[in-house]
C-alpha cells in the first residue's frame, strides 16, 4: 500500500503535458515486436556428368533451426556504497544497484551514490527508481544528488522514490531548496528534459509496493531503534530474488521475508569492537544494528546462496575478524562487500 505525492516544477509544462501515473505502474508498454517469417533456406548441389549433360537438380529444405532464445535478465548486485556516517574516502554511504536487464533498482542514496553509479557503468538515464529503507542522514543525503544530477545529465523519464512516511515531506522540501536552480535549468537557455524533473514520491507500507515486467519488490518492516518506520527490501526478478535489510537489529520479520532468497544484503558491527565502546554508545548499537553474531544467526536461518555484508561498523576490528564472526554461526558462503563490487 502507499499513498503517492507527484511533484513537478509546474511552471515548465503546458497546460495537461502532465499525467499522474496509474497506481503501480511505472514503466511503460514496450510495443509487440512483430515476428518476421522468412522463407525456408533452400540449398542444393548442380553436378555434371562425364558427357557434360546436365544432371537434374536435387533441392534439400534445410532442417529447421531452433528459434533463438533470448538471454536472460542476469539479475545481480552492484555495492555502490558499503559505508556508515563515518566519512571514509573508500567507501560512499550506503547505496545498492540491483540490476536486471536494462532496469536499475537503487536501495538507499547516501552520499556519493551518483558518481559511484557512474563509476559502476551504469547510464543516467536508468536511474529511474530508488528505494528507500529509512530516512537517516546517511542513508538519504545523495537523494537531492540523485533527483537533481541524472535530469540534467541523461534522465528521460519521471523520478520515482519508494520509502516510509515522511519521504513525500522530504521530497518536498528538497524541491523547494532547489527551486531557483530548477527555474533558471528550465527556463534559461540551457536545453532541458522537463520529464526528468518530475518527482513522484510515494509513502509505503509494508507489502507488495511496486511491480513490472522484470521485478516485484516486497517493503517489510524492521527494529532500527526508535525509528517509527524502517523497512528492508524483497526483490524478486524471474531468476533471482534478493532482499536487503536496511538498517535492522536481529529481526524475526527480516528472517521470514528473506526466506528462499539467492542473496542476502545485511548491515553488521562487531561484537567484540563494541566492547571498547562507551556505555552510551554500546546501548545505541545494540538497539539500532546486528552484530557479527547476530548476522550470522539470521544467515543460519535464512539460508541465502551468498551473505552480503555490508554498512559495516569495524569499531576497531578488520574484515576477517567480523567475517570470523559471523562464520561462527553461518557457514554458508559470506562476502564482506565493498564499494563497486558486483554480486551474482
Amino acid at each position: 500500500m502507499r499513498t503517492t505525492l507527484f511533484l513537478m516544477c509546474a511552471a515548465a509544462f503546458a497546460p495537461g503535458w502532465a499525467q499522474a501515473a496509474a497506481p503501480g505502474a511505472i514503466s511503460g508498454a514496450v510495443p509487440g515486436v512483430a515476428s518476421v517469417v522468412g522463407a525456408r533456406a533452400v540449398s542444393g548441389v548442380v553436378s555434371g556428368g562425364a558427357s557434360g549433360a546436365a544432371a537434374p537438380v536435387r533441392i534439400a529444405p534445410s532442417s529447421p533451426q531452433p528459434a533463438a532464445q533470448p538471454a536472460g535478465p542476469d539479475t545481480h548486485v552492484i555495492l555502490l556504497g558499503t559505508g556508515n556516517p563515518n566519512p571514509d574516502p573508500q567507501r560512499m554511504g550506503p547505496a545498492v544497484a540491483i540490476v536486471s536487464g536494462d532496469r536499475v533498482y537503487l536501495v538507499d542514496c547516501g552520499p556519493g551514490v551518483v558518481l559511484r553509479a557512474a563509476q559502476a557503468g551504469l547510464k543516467m538515464e536508468q536511474l529511474t527508481r530508488v528505494f528507500v529503507t529509512h530516512l537517516h542522514s546517511d542513508h538519504t543525503v545523495g537523494y537531492p544528488d540523485l533527483i537533481f544530477t541524472p535530469a540534467v545529465t541523461g534522465r528521460l523519464e519521471p523520478f520515482e522514490a519508494y520509502g516510509p512516511p515522511g519521504l513525500r515531506a522530504m521530497t518536498a522540501h528538497v524541491l523547494k531548496a532547489w527551486r531557483q536552480d530548477m527555474d533558471i535549468r528550465l527556463h534559461g537557455l540551457e536545453p532541458s528534459v522537463p520529464r526528468a524533473y518530475v518527482v513522484k514520491a510515494h509513502d509505503v507500507k509494508p507489502g507488495e509496493i511496486y511491480r513490472d515486467g522484470a521485478m516485484r519488490v516486497v517493503a517489510f518492516a524492521v527494529n532500527h531503534g526508535t525509528w517509527k518506520h524502517a523497512y528492508g527490501y524483497r526483490f524478486e526478478a524471474p531468476d533471482k530474488a534478493i532482499v536487503i535489510s536496511g538498517d535492522t537489529t536481529y529481526s524475526e520479520g527480516l528472517i521470514r521475508a528473506a526466506k528462499g532468497c539467492d542473496i542476502l544484503i545485511h548491515e553488521v558491527y562487531s561484537e567484540k569492537g563494541l566492547t571498547r565502546r562507551t556505555a552510551d554508545w554500546q546501548r545505541y548499537h545494540a538497539a539500532f544494528h546486528t552484530s557479527g553474531p547476530g548476522v550470522g544467526r539470521v544467515g543460519a536461518q535464512v539460508r541465502p546462496r551468498k551473505l552480503v555484508l555490508y554498512h559495516q561498523l569495524l569499531m576497531g576490528e578488520t574484515p576477517d575478524e567480523i567475517l570470523q564472526e559471523v562464520r561462527g554461526r553461518f557457514d554458508g558462503e559470506t562476502i564482506y562487500g565493498t564499494d563497486l563490487e558486483v554480486v551474482r
